[in-house]
């Protein structure tokens, strides 16, 4: 059989409110606008059809990816075998091309990716419940990088919404080549067990009903992401990246995605975007830098 490919974009949190931490297991309770890039911010992954699962990792980003055995792409491959007795697979090949533990869902995105991907060799419908019981138990980011549209995600991942019709978004990224983990951001955002945000009262902005880019960023302007403010005392250099964001022509919003320590600017227009990007990388050659487009 031939080889199977699909990208594996991006995941932005444009928002993300923190409700609070739940008294039953002590996740921690979000409400996040998730948007996904364009082709030059993602992985990308194959499927060879074979009798045996196995994963091969290259790209520049290969090596903090970790052990193969203990990748996304390999842990969604098994929930799924678990799912669907006498699951076909094969070996898969992962290009690694996003920074790791970036706030990014680049392995989150990879193991969704290896489901959708499963689903077309199995001939599973991309709603085969199957696929998403496999997506929650491989991690709370998986669910809504499964049909990688923009959507509102909501709980601790595990309830995702329908996929919303958003104009395509201007925007730069920036990682500074600092891995953040996302427990030290949680426990500096320091919510005990059973404990509300302080603003989880405010509510998040509709976005069920957005007519353009105006519109949008009208929206989105006075909501937030909870764990930036944590996650400049992990990494300070966060505040580096927003800084260089804010300081470019035509910038609408600079903001952190997830925990870190990825950054977004958002542009009205492609071309200031793309001068954004391309003056940030001029002057900090060991940041990762990226014009695309979210959708």
């Amino acid at each position: 059989m031939l080889p199977l490919t699909t990208r594996a974009p991006a995941k932005i949190n444009l928002t993300l409110h923190v409700l609070g931490r739940r008294p039953g297991d002590g996740y921690h309770a979000l409400e996040s606008l998730v948007v996904f890039a364009g082709s030059n911010a993602g992985d990308l992954l194959t499927l060879v059809p074979g009798p045996a699962l196995d994963l091969v990792v290259s790209g520049p980003t290969a090596g903090p990816a970790g052990p193969t055995d203990d990748n996304l792409v390999m842990r969604a491959a098994r929930h799924l075998a678990a799912e669907i007795p006498g699951l076909k697979a094969g070996r898969f090949h992962l290009v690694k091309r996003l920074p790791v533990a970036a706030g990014i869902g680049g392995g989150s995105s990879d193991a969704a990716a290896a489901l959708r991907l499963l689903g077309r060799l199995n001939g599973l419908d991309a709603d085969h419940p199957a696929l998403m019981a496999a997506a929650r138990r491989t991690g709370a980011d998986v669910p809504v990088c499964l049909d990688p549209r923009a959507r509102m995600m909501r709980g601790a991942g595990e309830t995702v919404g329908p996929a919303l019709a958003l104009a395509p978004v201007p925007a730069v990224l920036i990682n500074p080549g600092v891995p953040v983990e996302t427990a030290p951001v949680f426990r500096a955002l320091g919510l005990k067990v059973g404990e509300a945000h302080p603003r989880a009262a405010e509510a998040h902005p509709a976005i069920d009903k957005v007519d353009g880019l105006d519109a949008l960023f009208a929206r989105i302007l006075p909501a937030r992401n909870d764990l930036e403010a944590p996650a400049l005392t992990v990494a300070p250099v966060i505040g580096d990246t927003l800084a260089a964001l804010r300081d470019q022509a035509g910038c609408r919003l600079a903001r952190m995605s997830g925990s870190g320590a990825t950054v977004f600017g958002l542009f009205g227009h492609r071309s200031e975007a793309a001068r954004a990007a391309r003056a940030i990388a001029a002057a900090r050659a060991g940041w990762w830098v990226r014009a695309t487009l979210l959708r």
